[in-house]
């Protein structure tokens, strides 16, 4: 792993069962031994290193937001195209079994015509120097969680027609608080909410005609989370087990495959985090006081 101070890359390392820690991101990119790229840095950093791996051929799993500004996010997905690099956006709830099993209950009417999804993304933020809340490192909690709801709903609408939020302001320079709404074909929509400043809550639910289904945690389920179906007439039903691996886990299976040639690369940022930044832009762009 790479940081900008070499003793702290390295003390990182070893806490934490790295093989090395080394000083500087662009020695990382170079490094012949390095086959690809997690990058979590400040979203304001993503697209300047990103475009720099895909420029060293080194696939990149980025985390969400791909970048803070639609027009970074443009620029990276330009260079992915150009070079063929793979690069994925890490909301890696598109790999996972829970997701699977919503969109085959979907699929098969279990609730009738998907009309509607209520999701929520809200964590507590306590340091005052959280990069979260700084607006020169583009954080805020729409960039940060919001953009869970935004991309989950993606998945069963596709892109969005309208956008309406409001925000409460705070940190520096940042939405502390957002909600709001987007529209899609047909009437459907998703209602949103995100913040930093109450316990961690990412109740979702998907309203259909004919019945509903309740997710204690869409985007990183895990042990102790659910998925319920509410028919209009019946018993609520279980969905599925609890998680059995790290939310992360089906993702770096998939792009390990890739590396290894065993799998054609999917969910590729190229083919996903486009319409998620211009909902996410629109959403900023229409955003009304919260007062």
């Amino acid at each position: 792993m790479a940081g900008r101070d070499g003793d702290r890359a390295a003390a990182y390392a070893a806490e934490h069962g790295v093989d090395r820690g080394v000083a500087g991101y662009q020695a990382l990119i170079e490094d012949p031994a390095i086959d690809a790229l997690y990058l979590a840095l400040p979203n304001s950093l993503h697209a300047e290193w990103t475009i720099a791996a895909l420029l060293a051929g080194k696939p990149v799993l980025c985390e969400k937001p791909l970048s803070g500004r639609l027009a970074d996010t443009e620029r990276v997905l330009a260079v992915a195209e150009q070079t063929g690099t793979p690069l994925w956006e890490a909301f890696v709830f598109g790999f996972g079994a829970q997701l699977a099993a919503v969109r085959a209950l979907i699929d098969d009417g279990a609730i009738g015509d998907l009309r509607e999804i209520h999701s929520a993304f809200h964590f507590r933020v306590g340091r005052p120097d959280n990069i979260r809340l700084s607006a020169d490192l583009h954080g805020g909690a729409l960039l940060d969680v919001g953009c869970y709801p935004v991309r989950f709903a993606q998945e069963f609408f596709g892109p969005h027609e309208s956008a309406w939020a409001a925000r409460e302001p705070g940190g520096d320079g940042v939405d502390i608080e957002t909600w709001g709404s987007l529209g899609y074909p047909g009437g459907r929509r998703l209602l949103l909410s995100c913040g930093m400043r109450r316990d961690y809550d990412t109740f979702t639910r998907l309203l259909g005609t004919t019945g509903q289904i309740h997710l204690t945690n869409p985007f990183h389920p895990g042990p102790q989370d659910t998925v319920t179906m509410f028919p209009a007439h019946g018993d609520p039903v279980a969905v599925g087990g609890p998680a059995g691996e790290p939310s992360f886990t089906p993702a770096i299976r998939h792009i390990n495959a890739v590396l290894a040639g065993e799998q054609e690369p999917r969910l590729l940022a190229t083919q996903t985090s486009l319409a998620t930044a211009r909902a996410l832009h629109d959403l900023a762009l229409d955003v009304q006081p919260g007062r």
